[in-house]
């Protein structure tokens, strides 16, 4: 883990201090009320954090040297190890990182695609992990292959975002939690990390460009619904029916299609934001157009969005992808109902960015060495 609170900025591989990434003005302001400080304090380190990108507790001269010290002996500021970095055709990014523990996450940066008129728009997505592993066991992912090892913290999450701003030179514009792992599984964390994205003290994104995917976590569904800072949904669904999900989504014996639909359909009354199904075609398994019509149905009750990804190969699993033919008649079929749809030709194909794949390969690596 890269340390820049001390003077000097060295590096240190692990610290029993606090990670300021992983806090919050609240929390900062608490932190200074205690030690004689204020609310005032805390509002100087996050303009120096998130707006002025200092990264030594020293440099932020905002503040006394009492309360700079004070920081110093509290908190670091400690970004995760960039193992490797892959780029692709169409500028997508995908990120390897290493924990102070040793262990492998993956992030990417995904960069708006071009327009029309050959331009490109200044949004930067970038796709964040929250657990290293996944216990979900999707069948079509390669994050759950090796299981769940641990959640991540809130600052390794927002470390994430910071990580490749730095590297990138790219203000991050859009968050999407599809990385490895079950955000809602991670839900304190992962709230806490929503706070300090939106927050206007923080990254400052707005929340409707913040989306949280999910595999079908019934209550933590209900749980996000009730944020104060209303944040986007993706549903994994990849099945319209219980007969055909069963196949593809574990999560689906504890909460079946009618149960998530519910919950959808609660989050849809308290949020103004349209909820995304996520619909990864994989041939032979969900791709009959009696699935299609189905999706069509639960999409328009819902008033959701419909985004179909033709299947991303994954080493270790023997699914394929339809043909393009197959994917377009299958979008057609739902379009054709009214519900907006989209297929994505998904970005990163040749630089294995389906969740979970270069961190299996750097595993192994690892193992052989």
């Amino acid at each position: 883990m890269r340390d820049f609170s001390q003077e000097s900025g060295t590096h240190k591989s692990v610290s029993t201090k606090e990670n300021i990434l992983g806090v919050t003005r609240d929390d900062l302001s608490t932190f200074f009320t205690e030690h004689g400080g204020s609310s005032f304090h805390a509002k100087e380190v996050m303009e120096a954090i998130y707006r002025q990108n200092i990264r030594c507790f020293s440099q932020i001269d905002s503040i006394t040297e009492k309360y700079r010290e004070l920081l110093i002996e509290h908190f670091v500021i400690e970004l995760p190890q960039i193992v490797k970095v892959q780029g692709s055709e169409d500028t997508t990014r995908k990120y390897l990182f290493q924990l102070h523990d040793g262990r492998y996450i993956e992030s990417v940066l995904i960069p708006a695609t071009p327009l029309e008129d050959g331009t490109r728009s200044e949004r930067m997505t970038v796709c964040v992990s929250s657990q290293v592993g996944c216990a979900y066991g999707c069948k079509f992912c390669a994050s759950g292959l090796d299981g769940l090892t641990r959640n991540l913290s809130t600052a390794e999450i927002i470390s994430q975002l910071v990580a490749i701003q730095e590297h990138s030179r790219k203000t991050v514009t859009n968050v999407v939690f599809m990385g490895m792992g079950e955000p809602l599984a991670n839900f304190k964390n992962l709230n806490k990390a929503l706070d300090i994205i939106v927050g206007h003290w923080g990254l400052h994104l707005a929340p409707r460009s913040v989306t949280v995917s999910t595999s079908g976590l019934v209550p933590m569904i209900r749980k996000l619904a009730e944020r104060e800072q209303q944040v986007s949904l993706a549903i994994s669904l990849h099945g319209a029916t219980n007969e055909v999900r069963d196949k593809i989504m574990p999560v689906n014996s504890k909460w079946d299609v009618d149960e998530l639909f519910d919950a959808l359909h609660y989050f849809a009354s308290t949020n103004k934001q349209r909820i995304t199904l996520e619909y990864i075609l994989i041939q032979g398994i969900n791709d009959a157009l009696e699935q299609a019509n189905i999706l069509a149905q639960k999409a328009k009750k819902l008033g959701g969005f419909v985004n179909l990804i033709p299947y991303n190969t994954v080493e270790g699993l023997e699914w394929e992808r339809p043909s393009d033919e197959h994917c377009k008649l299958f979008r057609d079929t739902v379009k054709a109902t009214g519900v907006m749809t989209t297929m994505r030709l998904e970005k990163g194909h040749d630089i294995d960015a389906a969740c979970g794949q270069l961190r299996l390969k750097e595993m192994k690596k690892t193992a052989e060495s």
